[in-house]
């Protein structure tokens, strides 16, 4: 008994010794310094110093003001208004100094954000420069859509969208859809890009890209297509391929109400009896932008008792639009306008009791309603791009077909 109860501690003996190892030591990796890059350097190589321009600042003062003095500052100036004006630098706007990470720390580059992208680098060192550079922007697409319950505006307000959408919307379909007039129940799916920097700051509204907007049950599509990759011209056609450009534009305002009609039986308030009103009011606040409803030459520009400040555009042979009620003197006679540019504002002058445009219309010299002409449409898209648009088309149409209609991925 006693020899098996040796042999049991001696086996238990050699089990223990063969277990017992040596622990391991733990080897702690140091850990990596995260690398932040920005303005094309990486800052974790300098002592950063971010700030913003205080009133009352100057380029001049801020390179004094960190640890730079004349004559040096002198040169630094000289340079920097090469490539940028220096009286321009705006308060508020944010800028950053690099330092050297040494015992000496000096200051070596200078770096102003006029904007979100854009940026100015100043060299500060020896080698004294200066250049314009801009943040690289990332694109991202989005879907969208929504049901008009009163205005657009307040339906991209809920939807929580840029209010820039509505006014590139107004833009695409200025020649289809009075946006003023829309109603309840009207409805609209856009694909869409927005800007972002730094991989995640949003910055704006890119783009609308295609959209489709139903309204009064009619169906408008806008398919956005390339036609020029020379000059860069894109425009917006329908599933058809007809350009949904139009000789002339629905309003010479944008987001106005029609406050009085063309109408020759019409009571004018201001005259207190029945007057021929030759056309056609739009309501907005005083200094909204007046657009020419189409391209032409400035025939007439002035100022009557009645119409206040006005001008007249010949546009060709057939037709001609006047403006009145201008809230200062436009462009002078013979100035080439385009569609869509800016060629007033509204205001108050003449016989009015509200701020508005009169908007008259010619055809043949006589004037007529411009709501019930039918009015030349653009040319459609070529017939040697005809097969390759509507190849285009095809996916982008099922693709807003199929946008769910409660939708808003931003």
């Amino acid at each position: 008994m006693i020899k098996k109860f040796f042999k049991l501690s001696i086996l238990l003996f050699i089990v223990s010794c063969g277990n017992d190892t040596k622990a391991e030591p733990e080897i702690i990796q140091p850990k990596k310094e995260k690398i932040i890059k920005e303005f094309g350097f990486i800052l974790n190589n300098y002592e950063v110093k971010k700030d913003t321009i205080d009133r009352g600042d100057s380029f001049g003062l801020i390179l004094e003001k960190n640890e730079l003095y004349y004559p040096k500052i002198f040169n630094i100036v000289n340079e920097v208004k090469k490539v940028f004006d220096i009286r321009r630098v705006n308060v508020g706007r944010p800028y950053t100094i690099l330092y050297s990470k040494d015992s000496i720390r000096k200051p070596e580059y200078f770096i102003y954000q006029p904007s979100s992208i854009d940026y100015l680098v100043v060299s500060l060192g020896d080698s004294i420069y200066a250049e314009k550079k801009q943040k690289e922007v990332k694109l991202v697409k989005y879907e969208a859509s929504g049901v008009i319950k009163s205005s657009l505006s307040e339906t991209m307000q809920e939807l929580g969208l840029s209010p820039l959408i509505t006014n590139e919307l107004s833009e695409i379909y200025a020649w289809n859809i009075d946006f003023f007039r829309l109603e309840k129940g009207d409805n609209f799916k856009i694909l869409y890009s927005s800007k972002f920097i730094d991989d995640s700051i949003y910055i704006g509204l890119n783009r609308v890209h295609n959209s489709y907007f139903e309204h009064r049950g009619k169906p408008f599509y806008a398919i956005e297509y390339e036609t020029d990759s020379i000059r860069g011209i894109t425009e917006y056609f329908d599933e058809n391929g007809k350009n949904l450009r139009r000789a002339f534009l629905l309003s010479p305002v944008q987001f106005s109400r029609i406050s009085s009609r063309y109408n020759l039986r019409r009571k004018i308030a201001y005259y207190g009896r029945v007057k021929p009103h030759y056309g056609t009011d739009f309501a907005a606040p005083v200094g909204t932008d007046i657009r020419a409803t189409a391209s032409g030459r400035v025939e007439k520009s002035g100022y009557t008792r009645a119409n206040g400040y006005y001008i007249k555009i010949k546009h060709n042979a057939t037709y001609s639009t006047q403006y009145l009620h201008m809230r200062k003197k436009g462009l002078k006679v013979g100035t080439q306008v385009k569609q869509g540019d800016k060629i007033g504002e509204v205001g108050m002058t003449g016989y009015t009791s509200g701020p508005h445009v009169c908007y008259r219309f010619w055809k043949n010299g006589k004037q007529v309603d411009p709501l019930k002409q039918k009015l030349p449409e653009a040319k459609p898209i070529s017939e040697e791009l005809r097969s390759k648009y509507l190849a285009y088309m095809e996916p982008i149409k099922y693709k807003l077909d199929n946008i769910d209609s409660n939708l808003n991925f931003e």
